[in-house]
């Protein structure tokens, strides 16, 4: 099983954008002390619900600060990305950190970025399979045209090819995620073979059955059994750990909701289309009820049957809900001292 943190570095009320960006820098630092696995960087633009607007910048600056820690964005939101320009990025991050890096990558929502980046709401609605391809064909194959609907443009070199100087495997080179949210993603990802990240707001019944369907269409796909049973699946989540369950509910019922109520309410859609909100005190309660929040070893024993349940064996743990720095830290800390050696 492979523990990482899940970073948004969101803002609270009454902080700075400045200090929500030091508390993500700093919960990953000590994510790599306390002996985490890896890192997940969220990517948000216009709200305070993430301050960090480019997952891949943020990645490049965390993988030169570390040396073991897996660092990976989820997500770059691939609609308002040209598909070669993140490739490109990727590989360069894959080639220099020595293959510590991991490329997720999402669809994002009906947001106002679509206009603000040009991409439009053609980019979000259906323009993702090609681009997913896209991107995909650049971090595996030695040269790239595109013929599509929305990209097209000559044969070109890869450079730097991801797959130089760290395997010898034809087409090796950063691992791609798909966040997967319906049945139509699970069938995109599944089709070419990639693992999904399932969020955080859905519980092990919901992503045992996601993975089931995406074996299932992989296997439709012609991919081998190897491939379908090696398939690393992430699950996010929230962790918050106290030597008493109610303390660590009390930390993010006291916290979060109100991150959640300003993070949420300043999402913009590009087209004035209506959309509902959670209540952010009852999706709070939620998070608690569905992840490990409490002591150290309920956290184990609630990581343990989620893998069991689902057959997912990573994770990416949101460990800043409290809002707080010095608590942030702390929860990462004991997450590694207290929670790991249960797991093996």
């Amino acid at each position: 099983m492979r523990v990482g943190s899940f970073v948004l570095a969101a803002q609270f009320p009454g902080q700075g954008q400045g200090e929500a960006l030091h508390r993500a820098v700093r919960s990953a630092e000590v994510a790599e002390e306390a002996g985490l696995d890896s890192v997940w960087l969220a990517e948000h633009h216009f709200v305070p619900y993430g301050t960090c607007p480019s997952a891949i910048t943020l990645a490049a600056l965390l993988l030169g600060r570390t040396r073991r820690l897996h660092v990976g964005t989820a997500v770059s939101v691939l609609p308002t990305a040209h598909p070669v320009a993140l490739g490109e990025q990727a590989a360069l991050l894959h080639l220099t950190s020595g293959g510590r890096f991991s490329l997720g990558v999402g669809r994002g929502g009906p947001w106002v970025d679509l206009e603000v980046f040009g991409s439009g709401l053609a980019a979000y609605e259906k323009g993702f399979p090609e681009s997913l391809d896209l991107l995909v064909r650049w971090l595996r194959e030695p040269s790239v045209a595109a013929d599509g609907e929305r990209y097209r443009f000559r044969e070109v070199p890869v450079v730097p090819r991801p797959s130089e100087s760290l395997s010898d495997e034809p087409g090796s080179g950063p691992e791609v995620i798909v966040a997967c949210t319906s049945p139509a993603s699970v069938k995109l990802a599944a089709e070419r073979g990639l693992p999904m990240l399932l969020g955080m707001h859905v519980g092990d019944e919901e992503k045992a059955e996601m993975v089931a369907l995406w074996r299932n269409h992989a296997r439709a796909a012609g991919r081998s059994q190897d491939e379908i049973s090696g398939a690393a699946h992430v699950s996010a989540g929230v962790c918050q750990i106290a030597d008493k369950r109610t303390d660590a509910v009390e930390a993010l019922v006291k916290a979060m909701p109100g991150w959640l109520r300003q993070g949420l309410e300043a999402h913009v859609t590009v087209d004035g289309r209506h959309r509902s909100m959670r209540d952010p005190l009852a999706y709070t309660e939620l998070l608690c009820g569905l992840h490990p929040v409490g002591t150290p070893r309920l956290c184990a024993d609630r990581l343990a049957a989620t893998s069991e349940r689902t057959g997912i064996s990573r994770f990416a743990l949101l460990v800043e809900g409290s809002g707080d720095l010095a608590a942030t830290e702390e929860n990462v800390r004991r997450l590694g001292a207290e929670v790991l050696p249960h797991l093996g």
